[in-house]
């Protein structure tokens, strides 16, 4: 039992200091002095990554896919809320691309994550 217990430290100490990659596309956020937290809604992430990746919590899916794949999110979470997750190197076109469909879906809480500076 002691020996799963620190298999099971070990590998959440490599994970916590990015020895091992975890889920999802790696993202460096951009940073902002007035960054909040959102904790009132649902919220789905959408992470845009460096080389064209696009994911919906933590999955993958295409541009055509996104739309379909968060109203049927919305239909269980009547007021989510949609949280753009993308890398600083990220061309910004391609953002407003993401948030114009959105927009022409219906969802209009639509946030930008940024890390809070310190």
């Amino acid at each position: 039992m002691i020996d799963v217990m620190m298999f099971l430290l070990v590998f959440f100490v490599l994970i916590s200091i990015d020895v091992i990659p975890a889920f999802g596309v790696k993202t460096r956020l951009p940073t902002s002095s007035s960054a909040t937290t959102n904790s009132e809604r649902h919220s789905a992430i959408v992470a845009l990554g460096r080389d064209g990746e696009l994911q919906l919590d933590g999955m993958d899916v295409t541009a055509a896919e996104l739309v379909p794949r968060l109203l049927a999110i919305r239909q269980d979470h009547p007021k989510v809320s949609v949280i753009i997750n993308g890398d600083r190197s990220v061309e910004l076109q391609r953002v407003i691309d993401v948030m114009d469909r959105l927009r022409a879906a219906g969802f209009l809480a639509i946030s930008i994550a940024a890390r809070k500076t310190p």
